[in-house]
């Protein structure tokens, strides 16, 4: 079983998203289990403040290192000294993840996740806390939430008997640890959107010669790997 712990300011945004589909599944077959972790928990005032303004100045708030540390001490502790354990900061300054690293985060026990809001995270937290620093893309968000989501469904996919039958994922396997990807049709065979408009699936994937089909998928497919 994988853990993945969330460290959040906001715990309902993963309400709906992980009660839904293979990733609720994958919890009640107990592949997987999610905790999320309201940051709020480890702050000791009354008004349970994060965030505080910038040294240096500048607009907005940053998310101070105490709680961060307090919170990400706590959780540990399901698996004290686990080395099969990593935690993660997520900022558009990491490392860009792919799929050789959803491979890499599957075989972990434990996968730890701070979740960063408003102008950040205190740095301190990605020097002397996080073990990776990691984007979803080359573009801003509002918060770390999203990062989250899509690492978890990334990683998930890759437990023997989330997806069911082993042979969906290992028919898209690469030796390299990428993932195959190519177009894909379905019933019916001629769609017409409006008249005189035909939308037809290739003729090579109604022949059921396999020979013919699986070169085809081949001559169209893309290999999706990590750096």
């Amino acid at each position: 079983m994988i853990k993945f712990d969330i460290v959040t300011i906001f715990p309902e945004i993963f309400d709906s998203y992980f009660n839904s589909s293979l990733i609720a599944k994958a919890q009640k077959k107990k592949l997987i289990k999610i905790k999320i972790n309201n940051l709020r928990k480890w702050t000791t005032d009354r008004h349970h403040t994060v965030d505080d303004r910038p040294y240096g100045g500048g607009l907005g708030m940053v998310l101070m290192v105490e709680p961060i540390y307090k919170a990400i001490r706590e959780v540990k502790r399901y698996k004290k000294g686990s080395k099969k354990r990593k935690v993660i900061l997520f900022t558009p300054r990491g490392k860009k993840f792919n799929q050789k690293m959803a491979y890499q985060f599957s075989k972990l026990n434990h996968i730890i996740m701070a979740c960063g809001r408003y102008e950040g995270i205190d740095e301190r937290v990605a020097k002397n806390i996080a073990d990776l620093e990691i984007s979803i893309g080359d573009y801003d968000l509002m918060g770390g939430e999203l990062p989250a989501m899509v690492l978890i469904e990334a990683v998930t996919r890759l437990v023997p008997g989330v997806l069911g039958k082993p042979a969906l994922l290992e028919e898209r396997i690469t030796k390299e640890k990428g993932f195959i990807e190519y177009p894909q049709y379905t019933r019916p065979e001629i769609f017409n959107p409006k008249r005189g408009v035909k939308w037809k699936v290739p003729g090579v994937l109604l022949s059921g010669n396999h020979k013919k089909i699986e070169e085809w998928r081949k001559k169209h497919q893309k290999v999706i790997k990590g750096n």
